[in-house]
């Protein structure tokens, strides 16, 4: 890295123009709407070169970057754009479709093609820009990449990932010639992610994979006390703040369905027949509530009846059937 941009002192009258003009030289001219008006508006760029690559690490408060059609047509070149978001949240808008990532989550765009990407608040991104005629790709391929998520803890996105991430932070200290082999590794692995998206079928959304991932990583790990909205956001790589914003879709949370799947598991093994039965405090403690007393009062409110209750009626069903 070898250039850096801030708005540290610029007056605060001039610091949204001073943004535009600063991503326009570091990245590619885009259009600046500041979330808040009329007041300050902070951020920093540094960015650089390594080989063929252009690598920004920026931090800003909340605004929308705009890239329009006018502004494609005075560009010289075009890029296809990975950002890992390190912090905070962005929706991206590109070819009709909307990807909202958060923490942890990396992102694919065109430069050729209008786009925006909106920062609700404040935020870093790690980016990583490839010449398009680099990569020698059809059309139509890069449509299918461009404007996307891609999941990061499998495939060639887990792999992309950290691997940009420290690229982007290590830049400096790589030879000339370290540089040039490095880019054209970056543009290698950027043509088997396109690849791979060629070869991706199915009618789940990233949204959808990702929610059913959740509940399946919710169900393997019901009995660990420690099971928390923040250890699943964390075993995601995502912020609890995308986690939460996932599951309103749901009409739940994860922490009631933590819960819910808890007690659905404990009201199941209380009605399991067989000797000798396990007790309350050992089922509930099985699946993962700690505190018995704790346990009784939840399961009740569920269900109306106490533990011991529910596997009474149990030995009851269980008698008037003999």
């Amino acid at each position: 890295m070898d250039s850096v941009w801030t708005t540290d002192a610029v007056p605060a009258a001039e610091q949204v123009a001073y943004w535009r003009d600063a991503l326009g030289e570091a990245v590619v001219p885009v259009q600046i709407t500041p979330r808040e008006r009329g007041g300050s508006f902070c951020g920093r760029i540094t960015a650089g070169r390594l080989g063929c690559l252009r690598l920004a690490s920026i931090e800003a408060d909340a605004h929308r970057a705009a890239r329009t059609q006018t502004l494609i047509a005075g560009s010289d070149e075009a890029y296809l754009t990975a950002a890992v978001q390190t912090s905070g949240t962005a929706t991206l808008v590109q070819d009709g479709r909307h990807t909202v990532v958060g923490e942890g989550d990396l992102v694919v765009y065109d430069t050729a093609r209008p786009y925006a990407l909106d920062y609700p608040e404040r935020f870093s991104s790690r980016q990583v820009h490839v010449p398009r005629r680099a990569l020698g790709l059809p059309e139509e391929d890069i449509r299918r990449i461009s404007g996307v998520a891609l999941d990061a803890s499998e495939g060639p996105g887990a792999v992309l990932t950290p691997f940009l991430t420290r690229l982007v932070a290590s830049a400096h200290a790589y030879t000339p010639t370290e540089a040039g082999r490095l880019a054209a590794g970056v543009v290698d692995l950027f043509t088997t992610l396109v690849a791979a998206a060629g070869t991706a079928t199915g009618p789940e959304t990233r949204r959808e994979q990702l929610v059913r991932r959740v509940r399946d990583h919710i169900d393997r790990q019901l009995g660990d006390p420690g099971l928390s909205p923040e250890s699943v956001a964390r075993a995601h790589h995502i912020s609890v703040r995308y986690l939460h914003r996932l599951f309103e879709e749901e009409g739940t949370t994860v922490a009631r369905l933590i819960r819910r799947r808890r007690l659905e598991e404990c009201a199941r093994e209380l009605t399991v027949p067989g000797r000798p039965a396990p007790s309350v405090s050992e089922i509930a403690q099985r699946w993962g509530f700690a505190n018995p007393a704790h346990f009784s009062r939840v399961f009740r409110g569920a269900y109306g009846f106490t533990p011991r209750q529910w596997r009474t009626m149990r030995d009851l069903g269980r008698g008037a059937q003999g």
